[in-house]
């Protein structure tokens, strides 16, 4: 793998760029692998690239329906936060930002992660109780969280209007080490890195059936033709049903349009990020200096990634009421996601009944920030065939067992 350094990039200069590396191969499929991973995303590119790192395999191919991180890894608002009420949310979710923190420098990739903080604002007395148990929670699980009152966070955030007859600003909760990350360099990093180790990364390579004998996965029909694996591991954010209806399974999760949106550029005018419960919406300012602005889900079930116009119409009214300064600022474009969510709005990153058979799934509005602590639990899966303790909880059988980890609401904004 091509080191990046200022050093090669003035090399490369004196021939006009022309003679760097592909950052990741193209190749055709083999006949059989080792591992199988359905979804060309964050979340299945990390799987592939802890495998080989951390468990020492390499014979592990990547399939993509698309083009690589074309999914909602392309589609999301970028957060990176662990500040989760629920031991087990909170300390996956820590993972996470732990790998998120010297990721640029392990993958020799600027992941442009950006630790700016993330304020969550409460409104009334409620939001507040809610954010001193989930400050308390945090910091008994050594995450680093704080109460911050609304003169802080005037003399912090002073275009926020914290006096707004309709959304009052009481507090809020303070994690300084959240932020935000370039979701496309996610993908372009951990591609290029898992490519190095080995892995085969297959684009336009949809899976149309996955075949199955006795109990035990075979592999997978593809576009590309049929592909043998005794292990076929699925991440696909927003199709998880459908996959898993190929293996015979039937999965508790539903899917719905999750829309964002963001501005034109302007000077930098927002230094963090500022989520509010109430309102359920959230905002950032990119490095481009877009405003990127993000609101609940769409009510109903679908797979539209455009979503419905009342959502974005509620989203930016609450945000102007609480930045009258942008009230004159344009949208550049809109768009949306379709994720997968599950009854307790906590994942899933498990074992199936069918041997051979793995999902990574309902991450629901909370996947990008897990990336890395997702792909790191799900690669232990796979290759020891048993979950880690992290990921342990999210098991499928919670569903039977009714051991589910109700995070709905609890943590703020789900995001």
């Amino acid at each position: 793998m091509q080191k990046y350094s200022i050093f090669s990039l003035a090399r490369n200069a004196l021939s006009h760029h022309q003679h760097w590396s592909r950052a990741w191969r193209s190749p055709a499929p083999r006949p059989q692998y080792d591992v199988i991973i359905v979804g060309g995303g964050g979340h299945g590119l990390a799987t592939a690239y802890y495998l080989a790192k951390e468990h020492n395999l390499s014979n592990i191919a990547v399939l993509e329906k698309n083009g690589l991180g074309s999914g909602n890894t392309g589609r999301n608002t970028t957060i990176v936060r662990s500040n989760y009420l629920w031991d087990e949310s909170a300390l996956l979710y820590e993972q996470s930002l732990k790998l998120w923190e010297g990721l640029s420098q392990e993958l020799n990739y600027n992941q442009m992660f950006s630790r700016r903080g993330v304020l969550n604002l409460g409104h009334n007395l409620h939001d507040m109780r809610a954010i001193h148990r989930r400050v308390n929670a945090n910091q008994l699980n050594g995450i680093d969280a704080e109460v911050v009152d609304a003169q802080w966070i005037k003399q912090f955030v002073p275009i926020l209007n914290t006096d707004n007859a309709r959304y009052p600003v009481l507090g809020a909760s303070w994690q300084p080490r959240g932020g935000v990350a370039r979701h496309d360099a996610v993908a372009w990093g951990l591609a290029r890195a898992a490519d190095a180790l080995g892995v085969d990364i297959i684009q336009n390579c949809e899976v149309t059936g996955i075949r199955r004998k006795d109990g035990q996965v075979i592999g997978v029909e593809t576009t590309q033709g049929y592909i043998k694996s005794k292990k076929v591991a699925v991440v696909v954010a927003g199709h998880a049903s459908m996959l898993a209806d190929m293996a015979g399974l039937r999965l508790p999760i539903a899917s719905h349009p999750l829309q964002a949106l963001v501005s034109e550029p302007l000077k930098p005018i927002l230094h963090t990020v500022v989520m509010s419960n109430a309102v359920h919406g959230y905002i950032s300012q990119s490095d481009k200096g877009e405003l990127v602005i993000g609101a609940g889900i769409d009510a109903y079930t679908g797979y539209s990634q455009r979503g419905s116009f009342h959502v974005i119409e509620g989203n930016i009214a609450a945000i102007v009421e609480l930045f009258p300064l942008f009230s004159r600022v344009r949208m550049l474009r809109q768009w949306a996601g379709t994720v997968d969510i599950c009854p307790d709005a906590c994942p899933i990153i498990s074992k199936t009944p069918l041997k051979g058979l793995y999902f990574n799934c309902g991450w629901g509005t909370g996947g990008f920030k897990a990336t890395l602590g997702s792909g790191w639990t799900f690669a232990h899966t796979v290759a020891k065939d048993e979950p880690h303790p992290l990921n342990a909880p999210f098991n499928l059988e919670r569903f039977t067992t009714g051991q589910l980890i109700d995070e709905h609401g609890a943590a703020g904004v789900a995001h």
